[in-house]
């Protein structure tokens, strides 16, 4: 595939990718909401813009860390933020307030990104870590733009992808980015063996490890009310079919003794994941109901950015995406706050990470959700190997700190030369 074949069929399917924001917007609102900003159609901005695109809202929690420090260290510039979900739009609004300006990222079609970025005329362009767009990297790099690829990432299965389906493309678009700083090594050669020139590769560190993850103490406190004096198992970030094997395996296990915190990883699943306990006979309640657990099997955690809160009250934490084919989700932010955790087979998207945290005798891996619960009553019964596992995994977590200036050096060096 080359650019002109990829924009052809980009050209297709945009009345699909409209229609499917719209049909989504039938259950969820926001997605049907703003979809003009997606097609370029946007105010221009007169103030010198730092432009940065996170996905969603894993992305953005783990750029917190940067985004704060170019706030202080730019204070000339706004710092504009796109994301591509409204879940990512509303945990970014719901931070920065008015700190920031927030944009949805737009489609990657050549007119499209034209327009958007005469509009925003940014100074720099930074790209977070798989978001390689041909045409939006080719148009900035027409207009001198500096762009950079940071916490890159990319594995062996997506690599095999793009070598398979579009080589030249790949290696024109990774070409025409200024820097490809990555997460680790192993990707720094993925990307130079899919074609990336060797000097515009360089492994920064996962800036994932510079989050200062920060529990809000009002939602712990409330949450801590709803549990009482019970031990809980967090299953965070869960998938369509996870929930399913969970609770199918917590059945065969009897009434263990901890109330289990389910929270998917999609908002608009709370209702399916409610109405499929209920089905199964299990007494669940809703954290939004404020009621207590003291009768509960699982707690519905159906908030928005109370994640960190799960994790300060879990006794131990299961990341989902792990037992689907997803690959996993962020595995540090109970890291941080020194919980034993545990990940089902496949965690592609955190092979470096998980692989360290388990030679660090920092987690568990299970294959399936009836290990997964064998893994659990092991544990409800050691107490001591859920400290060991916790502080092995904030240790772990704290010495690989230091992505964030490396990040930010580069920042600096691209914007000197404007």
């Amino acid at each position: 595939m080359n650019q002109t074949l990829y924009s052809l069929v980009g050209y297709l399917l945009l009345p699909v990718m409209i229609l499917r924001l719209i049909i989504k917007g039938i259950k969820s609102p926001l997605y049907s909401k703003r979809i003009s900003e997606r097609l370029g159609i946007i105010d221009t901005i007169p103030v010198p813009i730092i432009w940065l695109h996170c996905v969603s809202v894993g992305e953005f929690r783990a750029s917190i860390t940067l985004i704060d420090k170019l706030i202080k260290k730019y204070p000339e510039h706004k710092i504009l933020i796109t994301t591509t979900t409204p879940t990512g739009s509303k945990t970014l609004t719901d931070h920065y307030q008015n700190q920031v300006l927030h944009l949805y990222f737009p489609f990657d079609l050549g007119f499209i990104v034209n327009k958007y970025i005469k509009k925003i005329n940014p100074e720099i362009c930074i790209l977070l870590e798989t978001e390689i767009w041909p045409n939006l990297i080719h148009i900035l790099n027409k207009n001198n733009i500096p762009t950079l690829l940071i916490n890159a990432r990319l594995s062996a299965k997506s690599l095999a992808k793009y070598q398979k389906f579009a080589p030249n493309l790949a290696k024109q678009t990774l070409n025409k980015l200024t820097l490809i700083a990555t997460q680790n090594q192993n990707s720094a050669e993925r990307f130079i063996e899919l074609g990336a020139n060797k000097n515009k590769v360089k492994n920064t560190g996962n800036i994932k490890f510079d989050q200062n993850p920060k529990t809000d103490k009002v939602a712990s406190k409330e949450i801590k009310k709803i549990v009482g004096k019970r031990r809980v198992v967090a299953f965070a970030s869960t998938h369509r079919g996870e929930e399913e094997e969970i609770i199918n395996s917590y059945l065969k296990y009897g009434n263990i003794d901890a109330l289990l915190v389910v929270i998917p990883r999609h908002p608009e699943r709370f209702n399916e994941v409610y109405k499929l306990s209920k089905n199964k006979d299990i007494n669940i309640i809703k954290r939004s109901s404020n009621k207590t657990a003291e009768d509960a099997q699982i707690l519905l955690g159906d908030s928005m950015g109370e994640m960190m809160s799960y994790f300060d009250v879990a006794d131990i934490v299961f990341m989902g995406g792990s037992l689907n084919n997803t690959g996993g989700h962020n595995m540090l932010e109970p890291a941080a706050l020194a919980k034993p955790i545990i990940f089902g087979p496949n965690v592609f998207n955190f092979a470096e990470i998980s692989a360290d945290l388990l030679n660090k005798k920092a987690s568990i891996q299970v294959q399936n959700a009836d290990e997964l619960f064998k893994e659990i009553v092991k544990l409800l019964d050691n107490d001591r190997k859920v400290k060991t596992l916790g502080e092995n995994a904030n240790q772990y977590f704290k010495s690989k700190q230091g992505a964030v200036k490396n990040i930010i050096d580069i920042i600096d060096k691209n914007l000197e030369k404007i």
